[in-house]
């Protein structure tokens, strides 16, 4: 009997060893976060699928700079992170997984200019596997100093294989003066569909978009503001714009109702707890310092002068301390579909927006 159990017992012990595997390598290679020395910092920094971007003051000396990195687990970075270099111009970093079968590549850059007032959409480069349009704005020397942030990541999921002529944000010709920015609500096709997101309206915007984050939910995910250091007074540029024929909600065609367009900007607080407000909270927060929108919208095939005040929120002042200090962000605004956070419009709706301007009051 003791024998039997103790043929039991060792037959156990033998199972439940061979049962426990070794953990398959990491397959992830992604930068999780940056860290800098806090006191150059203007806001946090900011990492997307392919880039990290430092705001930092304008006394920060770009020449010997070292970003300190944390990874996915398993994962290296090369250069290895705390690496001094120059970074008066972009640097690339290269994540390569735990399982050495997978890496990206990093480019990690520091801003120290403003994010300008006059836009032009002249300046266009490419990203994705099909080469999407991502509008950037330059400084006077030519350094790239802002991205644009649009939906066309997350409708790269839709359809992989989409040429950059299909997305909802890309870069036309047809400008007021020169290149322009074409926005244009597009179908999702049955992956949007089955995600209940049948449609992506074009859009662009100062901010960023977590493309992970929109697969659950696409309002928080689309995170609005730069810093701004002074106090906007209007939002003023050219559009054009044609609804596409058949307005829907929740992919149903609704009869009888048109599809609009949007223009605005909002100027906001940031404060340790509430850094860029999102997609649920963009007209409602109680930081929101003043707000610029249009009010009349209308289809024309001509081009187009918009001029929209900013108008202060109930009860709220700015403080010129905090302003100097970067502790206020902008973010303007563009949409083909008015509804189209909600995944409501029509299908070919097409807004141009050209030679946009942020006019600011003059600070002492």
């Amino acid at each position: 009997m003791k024998l039997t159990r103790l043929l039991s017992c060792l037959f156990l012990c033998i199972t439940g060893i061979s049962c426990i595997q070794e953990e398959a390598p990491n397959a992830e290679a992604d930068i999780l976060t940056c860290t800098v020395p806090a006191d150059i910092l203007r806001r946090d920094p900011i990492i997307e699928n392919d880039k990290v971007t430092l705001m930092v003051k304008s006394n920060t000396d770009l020449s010997k700079q070292s970003p300190e990195f944390t990874l996915t687990p398993g994962a290296t970075i090369s250069p290895a992170s705390g690496t001094t270099h120059d970074f008066s111009e972009s640097q690339y970093y290269t994540v390569i997984s735990e399982d050495g079968k997978w890496k990206k590549r990093y480019e990690v850059s520091y801003i120290v200019t403003g994010i300008g007032t006059e836009y032009d959409f002249e300046n266009v480069k490419h990203g994705g596997n099909a080469g999407y349009d991502i509008f950037y704005e330059v400084d006077d020397n030519g350094n790239s100093i802002m991205d644009w942030a649009s939906g066309n990541p997350g409708f790269a999921f839709t359809d992989m294989s989409a040429p950059r002529e299909n997305y909802p944000t890309l870069s036309s010709n047809d400008g007021y003066k020169g290149k322009c920015a074409m926005l244009v609500t597009r179908s999702t096709g049955k992956f949007g569909a089955d995600m209940k997101m049948p449609i992506a309206a074009g859009n662009l915007f100062m901010g960023t978009f977590d493309i992970v984050g929109a697969i659950t939910d696409a309002l928080k995910a689309t995170k609005f503001g730069m810093p701004f250091e002074h106090v906007p007074t209007y939002l003023t540029g050219y559009y054009k714009y044609k609804a596409g024929p058949e307005f829907s909600e929740s992919g149903k065609v609704v009869s009888g109702k048109k599809d609009m367009f949007d223009i605005y900007a909002i100027f906001y607080e940031t404060t340790e707890d509430v850094k860029m407000l999102d997609g649920t909270n963009k007209f409602s927060h109680p930081n929101l310092i003043s707000i610029a929108r249009i009010d009349n919208p209308k289809e024309t095939d001509e081009w187009t002068q918009f001029y929209l005040p900013f108008k202060m929120q109930p009860g709220k002042t700015i403080d010129r301390d905090k302003l100097k200090a970067g502790k206020y962000n902008v973010a303007i605004v563009f949409s083909s579909s008015v509804e189209g956070d909600l995944f409501n419009g029509a299908i070919g709706s097409t807004l141009y927006i050209d030679e946009v301007e942020l006019i600011h009051s003059v600070e002492e």
